[in-house]
């Protein structure tokens, strides 16, 4: 473990946990809150699979002892950020940590949502009930990274201390 990847995890974790109710987009009945969706796909690109799993699982966590989280936050924001971590790591391209995240996130966290909200949470809904709203939201934030990311990237004086793993 560096001492860089750390503090970065860090930062990562208290912007996630800071920003999250505070910066969202309202899209007709529902909310777009695209940060943990930033955090998820840059901390697979700069910090790795492990990290970005660790991260959004404190952001999570942190945001549910505050009481401004949810458990459903659990299930969607780790396997989103391990799957970008994943394709990061086997194709070294941008766009695939951004589509791990749409795909981990958007879809398969939003189908292992379902039984935390039917069994735990005691709501009655159906199963592809949390798709759609994952999907808006994870759709929204992980472009954001991409386009962090290739500014990143593009700017030399700032990409040494971001380095694309």
């Amino acid at each position: 473990m560096s001492a860089r990847k750390l503090t970065f995890s860090a930062l990562f974790i208290a912007i996630g946990t800071l920003t999250s109710n505070m910066i969202f987009i309202p899209i007709g009945m529902s909310k777009i809150t695209p940060i943990q969706h930033i955090i998820n796909v840059l901390s697979a690109v700069v910090l790795g699979p492990g990290y970005a799993v660790v991260n959004a699982f404190m952001i999570s966590l942190l945001r549910n002892l505050l009481g401004t989280g949810s458990l459903l936050a659990f299930p969607g924001s780790m396997i989103g950020a391990c799957l970008a971590g994943v394709l990061y790591v086997i194709t070294k391209r941008k766009i695939f940590a951004v589509f791990g995240e749409v795909l981990g996130t958007g879809i398969i966290g939003a189908i292992a949502s379902f039984p935390i909200a039917k069994f735990l949470l005691g709501q009655n809904v159906a199963a592809f009930f949390f798709v759609v709203p994952f999907l808006m939201s994870t759709v929204c934030g992980s472009l954001i990274a991409w386009v962090v990311l290739t500014a990143l990237e593009k700017n030399r004086s700032i990409s040494k201390y971001f380095p694309m793993r």
